[in-house]
């Protein structure tokens, strides 16, 4: 307890302890590279055997003013793209606004986003002396349409963020779209606009993505509907869906939807060509990389804000490595109405 009575330690404090500037406790407890490792540790000691604790209303106040004020940019974080053909990637809208959202919340704290692309004669050891040698030590994983093989390389040494799970390894935190909340969104606005047979035509091979949660999503929302018009799950090959119109047509006629949910992005533009929107709506579960204007809007630029924080809070607290409890953070969407979906109420 402080000498006057008071039971909060102050910086003030810790610095006449120690006879130096209550700036220079401050930039320790902060890790500031101004400050000396030695005496970095010493205030850190010092303050724990004093108890000092933050005030959560003074740290409140500096956040504030920091987003306020965009710092200089002094170092860089790494976007692995390991694509075969990697312009591809950020040609996909959804992962163009993951990049936009993470490059505007880098800046503000003093971070240049770089891409990586590792390909050909950039094996993962030179990848590492890349990155080690510009003083990297944050990594953003987007999505892949395939599994990287990327076991040896040294993540140990750096603070890693994954977008979505279309990759396992490594087992690192994650940032992604609710899909399954997405989709029971969905299936509730498209039955307030006076739907009753609603159905879900699926990408059965789901490349960005090791496990379909909108299509949980979309069984957990017929097991809630009370009208009971329950219709089985179309699985489709994405990249076939014309050969697959025989399947779709026979599926049409057995179930007769009125409304389709879907995470195929040719389905809104072929589907109307065989039944008009006054017969079929049509939403899809992100209208960023699809034919559809009604459906959900992932908020794709704020999971890219939410992973650039995540990641700066690892290397603040030099969280470093595959995480023994690995976290997943879900940003939820939004619901957009359009005219691939009309209203159907009298």
């Amino acid at each position: 307890m402080k000498p006057n009575g008071t039971s909060r330690i102050s910086l003030r404090d810790i610095a006449k302890r120690l006879g130096v500037s209550h700036v220079t406790v401050s930039l320790a407890l902060r890790d500031n590279p101004r400050i000396s490792q030695s005496m970095r540790e010493k205030v850190k000691a010092v303050a724990e055997e004093m108890s000092y604790r933050p005030d959560p209303m003074l740290a409140a106040l500096a956040n504030y003013r920091k987003d306020k004020r965009q710092l200089p940019v002094t170092s860089s974080i790494a976007w692995i793209n390991a694509w075969p053909e990697p312009d591809q990637l950020r040609n996909h809208r959804e992962f163009d606004l993951y990049w936009e959202g993470v490059q505007e919340a880098a800046l503000k704290h003093g971070y240049r986003l770089e891409e990586f692309r590792q390909q050909g004669a950039i094996t993962l050891r030179r990848l590492d002396q890349i990155l080690s040698s510009r003083g990297i030590k944050g990594i953003l994983i987007p999505p892949h349409t395939f599994h990287p093989e990327w076991s040896d390389f040294p993540w140990k040494n750096y603070c890693v963020v994954k977008f979505g799970r279309s990759i396992t390894d490594p087992a690192a935190h994650i940032v992604t779209a609710n899909e399954v909340s997405n989709t029971l969104l969905a299936y509730h606005k498209i039955k307030q606009l006076g739907y009753k047979r609603i159905g879900y035509i699926a990408d059965e091979e789901r490349a960005f993505e090791a496990l379909s949660l909108f299509e949980a999503g979309y069984l957990f929302a017929q097991r809630e509907d009370s009208d009971s018009n329950l219709l089985p799950i179309l699985n489709i090959q994405a990249h076939r869906v014309y050969e697959s119109l025989p399947k779709i047509h026979a599926w049409m006629r057995e179930y007769r939807p009125d409304a389709i949910i879907t995470d195929v992005a040719a389905i809104p533009l072929i589907l109307p060509q065989y039944y008009p929107p006054s017969e079929l709506g049509i939403a899809a579960t992100s209208i960023m990389d699809c034919d559809a204007d009604a459906g959900i809007d992932q908020n794709a630029r704020e999971i890219g804000r939410v992973a650039f924080r995540v990641l700066n809070t690892l290397m603040h607290e030099r969280s470093k490595g595959i995480p023994e409890i690995p976290h997943e953070l879900l940003v939820s969407g939004k619901w957009v109405n359009g005219s691939s979906l009309p209203d159907k109420r009298p």
